[in-house]
């Protein structure tokens, strides 16, 4: 794991980070030493910290078949005109016509990219609505890592924000993606913690859709030697997973 120097923590931080290439939000970080001032210029230590990039695994088959399409259609995952026009007259609807609605706009954003999917709808226990895309391009509306995938999420979440008169939540799947990045998230949540125990350092994790973080909010919340919350803004908010003060 590389490691970085600096007169003071911060600034080791950032030197590692520029020569990385990366910002915070996708690298773990471990503070080795703190600096020291010395007396009369004796002594005197850099802070040194280490850190290492993020990488979560992504389902193979998904990933290879994104890979060659996926800079091309995240530029495309956008909202159609006429639907920025249309959300200003669909207010406070209830949850059945939000859901169609939203429905229709993601049908009308995938056509928009080149990828025509069939939007099912779908109503969980728990009250999340999942809006399943079924498509013979499957990859093309994942993308590298679920970025494509992420940016449908993101934009169905804000038009149900737009349109429904009360709070739905809702995730936008492809084939079985989600259940499949739900094992890796498990495991990456597990991973996570015993590298905070081993260190008594937080981790910073990359950013992640809501529900995901929640995912791994919940596969911590009976670690009583881990805490975990989110920081940032989304589309980029992202989870601190670290050590609870009281152990450590």
């Amino acid at each position: 794991m590389p490691v970085y120097e600096g007169p003071t923590i911060d600034e080791a931080i950032v030197q590692g980070l520029h020569a990385l290439g990366l910002e915070k939000e996708a690298v773990d970080i471990e503070i080795l030493t703190d600096a020291k001032k010395g007396f009369l210029g004796m002594g005197k230590k850099n802070a040194r910290v280490s850190i290492e990039p993020v990488t979560i695994e992504e389902p193979a088959d998904t990933t290879e078949l994104a890979e060659e399409h996926s800079s091309e259609q995240v530029s495309k995952v956008q909202e159609p005109r006429e639907s920025v026009q249309l959300t200003s007259h669909l207010v406070e609807l209830d949850e059945e016509e939000a859901v169609k609605e939203l429905a229709i706009y993601l049908t009308n954003i995938t056509n928009d990219m080149g990828v025509p999917a069939l939007v099912k709808i779908q109503h969980e226990s728990n009250g999340m609505i999942v809006m399943n895309l079924e498509t013979g391009k499957q990859g093309m509306l994942i993308g590298k890592h679920g970025k494509i995938l992420n940016a449908l999420q993101y934009l169905a979440q804000v038009f149900l924000h737009r349109v429904a008169k009360e709070k739905l939540s809702v995730v936008v799947n492809v084939g079985n993606y989600r259940q499949k990045r739900e094992e890796v998230l498990t495991r990456l949540a597990q991973r996570t913690a015993e590298k905070v125990k081993e260190t008594g350092r937080p981790v910073f994790l990359e950013p992640m859709p809501a529900f995901e973080r929640k995912m791994i909010h919940s596969a911590l919340s009976k670690d009583g030697y881990i805490k975990t919350h989110s920081e940032g803004e989304d589309p980029y908010r992202y989870l601190v997973v670290e050590p609870a003060k009281k152990y450590f």
